[in-house]
């Protein structure tokens, strides 16, 4: 049975006829070497293809980082209210969504680097917004366009990355993603001390103008061109990302299996996703997404100045210090990524952020006793440092780096938009709700974050999958069988 096939591994006629001579100088099952067991090295091809693909990222970090340094600025310049400005900062969020229920689609209907090229636009026409506003009005719309586009690259980037990615290579690429945000930000936050708003906005076109220029010298997703029936542009992509004398017969064969297996069925649609069929990704997915915004990140970096100055610590300091800690666990989790696994990292990841938060809470808590009042400032600076070494260890990439993985090709618009969008609901949320929190109680909301943490660490155990050292056709079939009888499944 066709259904059965993908279950049991068993793959059609390679998409490289037999005929054709090998690249490699040999048709044999000892030609292949390490590409036959689908561990690749890193092409110049590849490479030049994530780094134009994280520019997009990168445009992501310099949106999250420019309302801080721009704050007083654009207050002074143009006259604006703390209301008006929260507004400004916080539409970019509201833009964010609006992107992420289209991103998927979009993608699915233009390919990956048209999805990529398409969300610049958006980026570009508000940065120019802001750098020519004049009163409010003005601001809100760049942003809001900015917004929009950081919507579509957050579900487009990893995907992208992912699809194009040999297996044994796959986390960390997809995890530069993250670092490229960071790295975005902190620099935004940086030269923001050195250059005016407009400036600071007019810098942000950089990185949009290298992706846009970047784009036609890189291959498509050889997996949305086998999607889209284009056998010859998907084999044409995948030895130009292996490299010329690459074996790619046995991939090729395994996504075009599985592609034409999944065209058999009709097209998906979101209320498809709630099929039992894909029960397992759709929970793992979403509740990754929902846990990393609930275990309190947004609340933890867009206020860390107020908490430190509420802990009785230095703002300045401490916000330095979280730069600091940032970039290099960011790497460190790029590096381990496709050592020790996904699991693993979460896990530990998840494990110091429930840590992390607790400590804030217990500085919290020794403001109102005396004897150990001294010491509140200690425990604070020490917490927010451990949530954000251990967030950027893993926390903050890897949900997107499953996500990439998780759905089948047939599924991956739909589902990357839910789950692009519940991430986003999610930070807009916790955004909006933290100032409330903290004047209910300080430190009853950080061992609140504290317990969602310690959840995340359960959830990761029971239910989430390793991918490392899989191809996404043995990920997606396992997680998402297509018959009752397939019983294959990820340890």
């Amino acid at each position: 049975m066709v259904k059965e096939s993908i279950g049991k591994g068993q793959l059609s006629s390679p998409l490289i006829v037999a005929d054709k001579p090998c690249e490699n100088g040999s048709s044999g099952g000892g030609g292949g070497g390490e590409e036959e067991m689908g561990v690749s090295s890193a092409t110049s091809v590849l490479v030049l293809s994530t780094l134009i693909a994280v520019s997009g990222s990168y445009v992501f970090g310099t949106a999250v980082g420019y309302s801080s340094p721009a704050e007083s600025g654009i207050m002074d310049e143009l006259g604006l209210s703390l209301a008006e400005y929260s507004v400004f900062g916080s539409i970019l969020t509201i833009g964010a969504m609006l992107g992420a229920i289209s991103s998927g689609r979009i993608a699915d209907l233009i390919g990956r680097r048209g999805a990529m090229g398409f969300s610049e636009v958006f980026c570009i026409t508000g940065w120019l917004a802001v750098v020519f506003s004049k009163d409010a009005w003005w601001l809100d719309f760049g942003r809001l366009l900015i917004g929009c586009g950081m919507g579509l690259l957050s579900y487009v980037v990893p995907v992208y990355i992912a699809e194009i990615t040999p297996k044994n290579l796959r986390g960390g690429f997809t995890t530069v993603h993250q670092l490229m945000i960071c790295c975005g930000a902190s620099i935004t936050f940086l030269l923001g001390t050195l250059v005016n708003w407009r400036m600071l906005a007019l810098i942000g076109t950089i990185p949009c103008l290298i992706q846009v220029v970047g784009l036609p010298f890189v291959p498509e997703s050889p997996r949305w061109l086998a999607r889209s029936g284009r056998w010859r542009d998907c084999e044409a992509a995948l030895q130009r990302l292996r490299g010329e004398n690459a074996f790619i017969s046995q991939e090729a064969a395994e996504i075009k299996d599985y592609t034409e297996t999944l065209q058999r069925f009709s097209e998906a649609t979101v209320l498809d996703l709630f099929q039992w069929t894909y029960a397992r990704s759709l929970i793992v997915g979403v509740g990754l997404m929902v846990l990393q915004q609930f275990g309190g990140v947004n609340a933890i970096v867009f206020y860390a100045s107020a908490i430190f100055i509420s802990a009785g610590f230095s703002g300045r300091v401490g916000s330095i210090a979280m730069v600091a800690v940032q970039i290099p666990m960011t790497t460190l989790g790029t590096i381990l990524m496709d050592k020790s696994g996904r699991r693993p990292l979460l896990l530990a990841s998840a494990a110091g952020t429930f840590l992390g938060c607790f400590f804030v809470g217990i500085a919290f808590l020794m403001q109102g006793h005396q004897g150990w009042k001294e010491l509140g400032p200690i425990f604070a600076l020490l917490g927010v440092l451990i949530y954000d070494g251990a967030f950027s260890l893993g926390m903050g990439g890897i949900p997107w780096v499953i996500m990439s993985e998780i759905f089948p090709i047939n599924m991956k618009g739909s589902a990357g938009s839910l789950v692009t969008l519940v991430s986003w609901l999610g930070s807009w949320i916790i955004s909006y709700a933290f100032n409330f929190l903290m004047k209910w109680s300080s430190a009853g909301t950080f061992f609140i974050f504290s317990s969602i943490c310690g959840i995340t660490v359960l959830f990761v155990a029971k239910l989430v999958p390793e991918t490392k050292g899989r191809t996404l056709e043995e990920i997606q079939a396992s997680m998402n069988p297509l018959s009752a009888k397939n019983k294959h499944s990820i340890p």
